[in-house]
C-alpha cells in the first residue's frame, strides 16, 4: 500500500501550511457521511499534530443552502471554485448514482488529480469517481448494495464488494458504506500522521483503529455472541498481547479450544480474514507504533512484534504499509517529548 504523505508532523525543514480536505456535496447529501469528513478533519486536532487539516464543505450545485436525506440543510460558503488549491477532496455519497454529472464537476475533480491531489469516495461517491475515468482499469469499491449496479454502469472498473476500502493508488481511494468511511478517513490520517497519530484519534472516536477483513462479514452475517462469551473474541485479545511469540494457528485455536479447522472457519466468519493474515496485520501495526515512539533498533522491534528477524519484519512491513521500517521512522518517529510521554 502505498504512502500519500500530503502532509507530516511539523518540526525543522517540515512543512507547517495546512493540508486542505474539502468535501464535496450535491443537490443533496448523506450527513452520516459528511459527518464522518467532518468529525476527523474538521475538528482541531491539533493536539495531536499541527498543523491540522483545513476542511470545507463545497457545494458543488452552485447553490449555497444543500438540503440533507432528512428534513433539513446546511449553507456553505464554499463554491467549485475552491477545490483548486484542496489537496483532498472527498466525495461523501453521491445520491444521485444513475445521473450524469455536471461536466464541470469532473473536469475539476480531474483536475485536483493532474495536479497532484487526493480523491476519496465514501459509499456511493465512487460512483461520481468513477464519471472522471480515473477509475477505469483500477480497483474500487462501494456499499455491497451498489457495488453489482457500479460494475454495470462502469464495466472499466475493478469493483471488489469484499472490501473496506480500496487504494487504487497513492491519489485514488474509495470505501464501503457507511461505518467503513470511519476506516478510510483514519487510514488517511495514518498515511499522513503516522500509526501513532491515527490510533489516539481512533481512541477520540472510540472507534477501532484499524478493522481486519472485509464487508463480506456484514452481509447476511449470523449475529455473533458476546465478546465474553465468544472463543473468538477472546483469543483476539490474547493474540494481541503475545506478538512477541511465535504464534501458529494451532496455537489459536488451543486457547479457544476448538480444533484447528473449526477456529479457521470460526475466525474466517467472525473476521473476514485468516488467521495468519490478521496476526500479520497486528503485528505491523505494533511496529508501527514501536518505530514512532521510541529508539529500539529494527531488530529489537521486529522481535518485539513476533517477527522474528529485521528481515521478515520488512517483507510484511512493505507490503502492509508501503515503505520500509527505517523510512517509516525517518517520517513519523516522535520527538523526545512525544516519545516520553508514550
Amino acid at each position: 500500500m502505498g504512502m500519500a504523505l500530503l502532509q507530516r508532523r511539523t518540526g525543522p525543514g517540515r512543512e507547517s501550511h495546512p493540508h486542505v480536505v474539502a468535501a464535496v456535496v450535491g443537490e443533496t447529501f448523506a450527513a452520516f457521511e459528511l459527518g464522518i469528513a467532518h468529525e476527523v478533519f474538521g475538528l482541531d486536532r491539533s493536539e495531536y499534530a499541527d498543523p491540522w487539516y483545513e476542511f470545507r464543505v463545497v457545494a458543488t450545485s452552485g447553490v449555497p443552502s444543500v438540503a440533507t436525506d432528512g428534513d433539513w440543510s446546511l449553507t456553505t460558503r464554499w463554491t467549485l471554485d475552491d477545490l483548486a488549491d484542496a489537496d483532498t477532496v472527498i466525495v461523501p455519497v453521491w445520491p444521485l448514482r444513475a445521473q450524469p454529472a455536471d461536466p464541470a464537476l469532473l473536469d475539476t475533480l480531474r483536475a485536483v488529480h493532474d495536479r497532484g491531489g487526493r480523491l476519496v469516495s465514501l459509499c456511493s461517491g465512487a460512483f461520481l469517481l468513477a464519471q472522471t475515468g480515473l477509475l477505469d482499469g483500477r480497483r474500487a469499491t462501494t456499499h455491497w448494495l451498489y457495488a453489482a449496479e457500479l460494475a454495470a454502469a462502469h464495466p472499466a472498473v475493478e469493483v471488489d464488494p469484499n472490501v473496506l476500502f480500496v487504494e487504487a493508488d497513492d491519489r485514488l481511494y474509495t470505501s464501503a458504506g457507511t461505518a467503513a468511511g470511519i476506516d478510510l478517513c483514519l487510514q488517511l490520517v495514518r498515511l499522513d500522521h503516522g500509526a501513532e497519530v491515527a490510533n489516539a484519534l481512533a481512541r477520540r472516536m472510540v472507534v477501532p483503529p484499524q478493522r481486519d477483513g472485509g464487508q463480506a462479514q456484514f452481509v447476511d452475517a449470523p449475529t455473533l455472541p458476546a465478546p465474553g462469551d465468544d472463543p473468538i473474541a477472546r483469543t483476539l485479545d490474547w493474540a494481541v498481547e503475545h506478538l512477541d511469540e511465535p504464534l501458529t494457528v494451532e496455537d489459536l485455536a488451543r486457547q479457544a479450544l476448538l480444533s484447528p479447522r473449526s477456529f479457521a472457519r470460526r475466525f474466517r466468519t467472525a473476521t473476514g480474514t485468516t488467521p495468519m493474515q490478521w496476526l500479520a496485520r497486528q503485528r505491523v501495526l505494533h511496529a508501527q507504533r514501536l518505530l514512532e515512539a521510541s529508539d529500539l533498533p529494527v531488530e529489537i522491534v521486529a522481535q518485539r512484534s513476533g517477527f522474528g528477524t529485521a528481515t521478515g519484519m520488512r517483507l510484511h512491513f512493505r507490503r502492509v504499509v508501503g515503505t520500509s521500517p527505517l523510512a517509516y521512522r525517518r517520517m513519523f518517529q516522535l520527538d523526545a517529548p512525544a516519545r516520553a510521554a508514550s
